[in-house]
């Protein structure tokens, strides 16, 4: 079959998005860890190791005053990188094994996943339960800029080496 790697990258993206997808569908509380955090460890364990921080997050107090909600959002939010920096590098996957070149491959994969974030908080906000926002796009793109300083980073060095 020609250009398998091209459908194998392709499919593992298309399904990812679609992963995606169906969680974004699901109201907060289907999702919300506090319960089972407040089984695996006690509040005053959690206290403990959590940074005496208060922020301010879309218009809500993010305080260590909650331990469970502040560990919560936190790996909420290292969860929203996680899948749109894996989205952004299969999406490049999938460019360079159809041959696009690096430049155009980097581009067009930061872009395309970037607008996936921007959809995906629009999703959003016609699920009961729960609300699209501009904030989280940011928080989707520091994933999606890890992957592209990643890949840079890679390219340079391997040209280094090549030297």
């Amino acid at each position: 079959m020609k250009n398998r790697r091209y459908w194998i990258w392709l499919a593992l993206t298309v399904i990812w998005m679609v992963i995606i997808f169906v969680k974004s569908a699901e109201p907060y509380s289907q999702q919300d860890l506090r319960p089972r955090l407040a089984e695996w460890i006690s509040e005053e364990q959690l206290s403990s190791v959590l940074p005496n921080l208060e922020f301010h997050y879309d218009g809500e107090l993010i305080t260590y005053h909650l331990p469970y909600d502040m560990l919560e959002f936190m790996i909420r939010k290292m969860g929203h990188m996680f899948e749109f920096a894996l989205l952004a590098q299969l999406s490049l996957l999938t460019l360079r094994a159809k041959h696009v070149n690096r430049g155009a491959a980097i581009t067009i994969a930061a872009l395309f996943t970037c607008l996936y974030a921007i959809s995906d908080e629009w999703h959003q906000t016609f699920i009961v339960g729960r609300t699209g926002h501009a904030i989280d796009v940011v928080v989707d793109s520091i994933g999606i800029l890890l992957v592209v300083i990643c890949y840079v980073a890679y390219i340079g060095l391997r040209s280094n080496k090549k030297r």
